[in-house]
């Protein structure tokens, strides 16, 4: 059954998802307790059960939010060039700084679905508009003859997305060197090529 909320209760659910979210962030999933999350916004312990059954029911609704804003923030606008390349580089550029945002609740959740099957579930779901929208877009390459034609665009999806994201944890998390311009360029140079995307000499840039 599906409750329709009134505006206070709006204000109380979203008040309780951004305490979840900075108390999992500031102490990660296994340290928070429920009251915890009611006394940074302010609640009391029952009212946290009348907008969520558990702490991995806020947990779940927190993830998702933040992969949420993730997929917002690496849309590539009109303001880039109507050129594949530029596309592809700019898409891989605003991941990049997603993923130093919320890089820390992204690993949380992974480290969540090792153990639980729930979040295993959830982390698939999430992880599948990231693959929908790559896939689409191979797609559209493909169909233009600017990308090759033998290649599954789903399963090219995962592997060269899977790629990006191991790339930004391992770079951003654990610290390996490389300023963010040679980060950028090489993640592109190798989606591009993966795909038979070739870059443009218009494009080229100084080293």
């Amino acid at each position: 059954m599906i409750v329709k909320l009134t505006a206070r209760g709006k204000k109380t659910r979203a008040a309780l998802v951004q305490a979840g979210r900075d108390a999992f962030e500031e102490h990660g999933f296994d340290a928070v307790r429920v009251d915890d999350v009611c006394a940074r916004a302010g609640v009391s312990h029952g009212t946290f059960y009348t907008y969520f059954d558990s702490k991995e029911s806020l947990f779940s609704e927190v993830a998702a939010a933040v992969v949420g804003e993730m997929f917002t923030a690496s849309v590539v606008g009109p303001t880039v060039p109507d050129d594949p390349y530029a596309r592809i580089e700019a898409a891989n550029l605003l991941y990049l700084r997603a993923w130093a945002t919320n890089s820390r609740l992204v690993r949380m959740l992974e480290h969540a679905a090792s153990t639980d099957d729930r979040f295993s579930g959830l982390l698939l779901e999430l992880r599948e508009v990231f693959v929908r929208r790559g896939a689409e877009g191979l797609r559209r390459l493909q169909d233009q003859g600017l990308a090759d034609k033998a290649l599954d665009p789903r399963l090219t999806a995962v592997m060269l997305g899977g790629m990006v994201e191991h790339f930004a944890h391992v770079w951003l998390d654990l610290g390996e060197q490389a300023d963010e311009r040679a980060a950028v360029d090489h993640l592109t140079r190798l989606w591009a090529r993966a795909i038979g995307l070739t870059r443009p000499s218009t494009e080229e840039a100084v080293r």
